[in-house]
């Protein structure tokens, strides 16, 4: 089994009674709904249609043909998947063989992927051949030379002539092997944290806890057979998978109609085509959609809801989604460690376009504490910390970390900092950790100064968030040099060259005599926000 920190055995007991923990496999959202209703369309990728019975027998099949290889409980994943219905097929598959993934996102790079491989050890790899660091074998000669795959045996390519994943989801394994998910109370998967101090940590996910997540938010989503949801955001990202998510969208027998991205005008046609009813947005990508509704409105009419999430949104843009769409919009705050929180259907317009709305359970045990750990009055502003039933209890692996992270009563720091009002509604207005959210994309500032730093012609390196009207933040880098033809170019191009992802390459970059310090001799990042806020580059 994968090690992980358990919940006290009094909070799991009471989650049991109360019925959030069903122990039963996070498959069920698949299988039983496979059961209820085969023939009902589960997903559409393209061309390509998938009934509930298909998708079943086909993450049956690669977890039979895993099985017989002699993978199953005990072994580890690294999957990294475009929004294809291929990702859907190979997150059942593991779960139901035993297997615990990490889905990294489509657009991380060798630099990310060396540290996924570091921390999990993967036996199996699934990955595209239509990804540039797996469009040859460079990358994978590169680990074995590090020694940071010793355990990798098998690697599967979507879309590959040779050892395709295809070949091994389309066709029954002749011999009948036996294969089990991992225990309910166990790991199902790994999912990535926005990170703040480096390259993402792992978050253990259990089935009983992510199950519940799933369950409650379809409840609270009003999901049902009819649910059409379009997927344009990263099928990776926890919002996408579980708030309500995809996921979601099984459970409640719906159907998820994959799209490569938010790109607004491919994104309408496939409203228009499939009468897609509800679509997961960024406030970024939202506001790209309201550039481009007012010219295509008859393309949107199926649109019953729209779902914003991610970021912080402003209120005038709330209000611009009510007008331009006319049709429901729900704010969600949540995050992969756990707790999420939704505006509800039925709320009042005000409530919906001022807040992220309040937590799925009952049980949601959130306090909102000023540095001291004392408690704030309702509406001012404080660090918000959590637990509950699908609220992670530890990083794996990460003891120092999870210190920091961690009260003694169990109690999980977020680094957000919010206001709540008497309703236990919440409002995001910033971050206690150096974290900069572009357009929900999260970057840890640190590893990003770091990697700069490593620049032959860098001296000194900050990384601060802008502010943006489209992403709501962008980065901007501060660099102190000896060198007068430092361009931002050469900068970039040596971010590059160490595999980072794309989004994480600082939007601009300001050369500087000197970093500002504070008082105690540290980076005075505030005085940097100033200095680009009155010289914007």
């Amino acid at each position: 089994m994968i090690s992980y920190t358990h919940w006290p055995e009094d909070l799991a007991r009471k989650y049991r009674q109360k019925g959030y923990w069903l122990d039963q496999p996070l498959t069920r959202v698949l299988t039983q709904t496979a059961r209820q209703f085969p023939q009902s369309t589960a997903i559409i990728c393209g061309e390509r249609h998938f009934s509930y019975a298909q998708l079943n027998q086909l993450s049956d099949n690669l977890a039979a043909r895993l099985s017989a290889q002699g993978f199953g409980i005990g072994d580890t994943a690294l999957v990294q998947l475009p929004n294809i219905a291929e990702f859907y097929i190979v997150f059942f598959a593991l779960l139901k063989a035993g297997i615990v993934p990490l889905n990294a996102l489509f657009n991380h790079r060798q630099h990310e992927l060396k540290s996924f491989f570091s921390q999990i050890k993967p036996r199996l790899l699934v990955a595209s051949r239509h990804h540039e660091v797996f469009s040859g074998n460079d990358f994978l000669n590169e680990l074995t030379a590090l020694q940071l795959a010793p355990a990798l045996t098998l690697m599967l390519n979507a879309f590959a002539d040779d050892e395709s994943l295809p070949d091994w989801y389309t066709t029954t394994h002749s011999d009948i092997s036996h294969y089990a998910a991992t225990p309910a109370d166990e790991v199902a998967f790994f999912q990535l944290s926005g990170g703040s101090t480096g390259t993402p940590k792992l978050i253990p996910r259990t089935h009983n806890d992510y199950d519940y997540s799933v369950r409650a938010s379809a409840e609270i989503c009003a999901l049902n057979q009819h649910t059409r949801l379009l997927c344009a955001m990263p099928a990776a990202h926890n919002y996408m998978l579980s708030s309500p998510g995809a996921l979601g969208v099984f459970h409640a027998g719906g159907c998820v109609v994959m799209a490569a991205s938010p790109e607004p005008l491919s994104c309408f046609s496939l409203i228009e085509q499939h009468q897609v009813t509800m679509a997961s947005l960024v406030p970024s990508a939202v506001s790209m959609w309201l550039q481009q509704a007012p010219e295509q409105p008859e393309k949107l009419h199926s649109l019953q809801l729209i779902q914003v999430g991610g970021a912080s949104f402003p209120e005038s843009v709330a209000r611009q989604v009510l007008n331009v769409f006319g049709c429901q919009l729900q704010q969600v705050f949540g995050m992969a460690e756990g707790l999420v929180n939704y505006t509800r259907l039925d709320d009042s317009e005000e409530l919906i376009v001022t807040t992220q709305g309040r937590p799925i359970s009952p049980d949601d045990e959130v306090k909102v504490v000023d540095e001291n750990g004392d408690e704030v009055p309702a509406g001012e502003t404080g660090m918000l910390k959590t637990r509950g039933p699908y609220t992670f209890r530890g990083y794996y692996q990460s003891p120092e970390h999870n210190a920091q992270a961690f009260d003694t009563e169990g109690f999980y720091y977020s680094g957000d900092l919010v206001q709540r009002n008497s309703n236990g509604y919440l409002k995001v207005v910033g971050r206690v950790k150096d974290q900069i959210n572009r357009g929900g994309e999260k970057i840890a500032a640190e590893e990003i100064e770091k990697l700069m730093i490593t620049h032959p012609d860098v001296t000194e390196a900050a990384l601060v968030a802008i502010t943006d009207e489209r992403f709501g933040e962008k980065s901007c880098a501060f660099i102190v040099s000896q060198n007068q033809h430092l361009t931002a170019l050469s900068l970039k191009r040596h971010l590059l060259n160490l595999g980072i992802a794309h989004y994480k390459l600082p939007d601009q970059v300001c050369i500087v005599d000197s970093l500002p310090l504070t008082a105690v001799g540290k980076t005075d990042k505030k005085r940097l926000r100033e200095t680009f806020q009155q010289n914007p580059a």
